[in-house]
């Protein structure tokens, strides 16, 4: 059993759950992929498979099962501080823990049990409307940080949304539900999410460790990035894919902006920043590759290779780093990148890469779907390996929470 101090923090119990479920969402889309498009075994049976297809399933439970842990535990733990407040009490955080895990582990039964889908979908929405109602408490409180936690706490809003589309896609109604999910999820939640926490916290990071570093923290540019995530999403949804260029191309530009003012020489040959400042540069080319599918009018060209630049190239890259990042500060740990993180990092960039030339025509494009999901997963074991012992033993006297 966990110590009660696992609870200590937010981001130690939802940190904890993060790594799992990523571990157990990469070791299913491994085995799905390995099967479906590499040939290398039999494709595997789940029962849910034959209601949600294997790459909605994997969508899900990736953008709506993986990534809010780490965000949630996150901006738990740093949103009281961006306002000026002291530490949530567990109240504020554990029903949503519970609420977030529980609901995962019933979605996992689903694979053998399909009913029960929806029902865990319901309590990670639960969960999620926790999250959101906690955040948007913080919003209303002046101070420093206030713009950007209101951003977040809208997103959340949004991807509370994404999740219950899901979950009636889970009960019955059409795959086009889960699609809209996913959609709200991308482009409501995950990339404005991703883009404000950056916007905050990649130049404070840098200034903190880099002398004469000057923060620079450009609104305008944040508020085109959230503007042109939204309005790709809305043009996704309304069938107008033709015309997301006009979101993309602003939104791109803003973010090659950002990459431009946030970049150093010397942020690069500091580890622990470049796997920060890295990650964020593959914003704008992901955006970008988007821009040229949808100017071209076919999105079944490129394939998945702007999402997969997005989702691989960005926010999981980002989400190593700055759960990295966190995980050190609060555990009295000096900030530095070890061996571990630094080979799992650049596994992460080589499975970015695989993902994306698997879209190339002319490409076998199956074995190399299938080794992305395998790099994927061996980043995320080594780098779990060194840091989740952390989020459930006590930190050194003195050491902040």
């Amino acid at each position: 059993m966990p110590r009660p101090f696992i609870l200590g923090a937010p981001h130690r119990p939802l940190f904890l759950a993060g790594t799992l479920q990523a571990l157990a969402v990469m070791g299913f889309w491994m085995l799905e992929t390995g099967g479906h498009y590499a040939g290398l075994w039999a494709v595997p049976q789940w029962s849910l498979t034959a209601r949600i297809p294997p790459s909605l399933i994997h969508g899900m439970f990736i953008s709506l099962g993986v990534f809010p842990f780490f965000v949630f535990g996150f901006i738990l733990t740093a949103g009281p501080r961006w306002q000026g407040r002291g530490d949530l009490p567990p109240a504020d955080y554990v029903p949503a823990v519970l609420l977030l895990a529980v609901g995962w582990l019933v979605s996992w039964l689903a694979l053998a049990v399909p009913n029960v889908l929806a029902a865990g979908l319901g309590l990670v929405a639960l969960g999620w409307g926790r999250v959101a109602i906690t955040l948007t408490r913080l919003a209303r409180i002046r101070g420093a940080g206030g713009e950007h936690i209101r951003y977040v706490a809208g997103a959340t809003w949004l991807g509370t949304a994404a999740v219950a589309a899901c979950m009636a896609c889970a009960a019955g109604a059409p795959l086009s539900a889960g699609r809209l999910g996913l959609t709200l999820a991308v482009w409501g939640f995950l990339l404005p999410v991703f883009a404000t926490v950056a916007h905050r916290m990649l130049p404070f990071f840098t200034a903190s460790a880099l002398r004469g570093y000057v923060v620079r923290r450009p609104a305008w540019a944040l508020r085109i990035l959230l503007a042109g995530s939204l309005a790709h999403g809305a043009l996704f949804v309304a069938g107008a894919t033709s015309w997301s260029w006009l979101a993309d191309v602003p939104a791109l530009l803003a973010a090659a902006h950002l990459s431009r003012v946030w970049w150093s020489r010397d942020a690069l040959a500091n580890r622990m920043l470049a796997v920060l400042h890295i990650p964020f540069a593959w914003l704008a080319p992901a955006l970008a590759l988007f821009a040229v599918q949808s100017a071209v009018g076919d999105i079944s060209w490129l394939g998945q290779a702007p999402l997969h630049a997005l989702t691989l190239g960005f926010f999981a890259s980002m989400l190593l780093g700055m759960a990295t990042r966190v995980s050190l500060g609060h555990s009295g740990q000096p900030i530095a990148a070890n061996a571990a993180l630094w080979a799992a990092f650049w596994m992460i960039q080589t499975a970015a890469v695989v993902r994306i030339t698997a879209e190339v025509p002319g490409v076998h494009g199956g074995v190399l779907i299938w080794l992305s999901s395998l790099l994927w997963l061996v980043a995320f074991g080594l780098w779990a390996s060194r840091h989740a012992w952390t989020y459930w033993r006590p930190n050194p006297a003195g050491a902040p929470e």
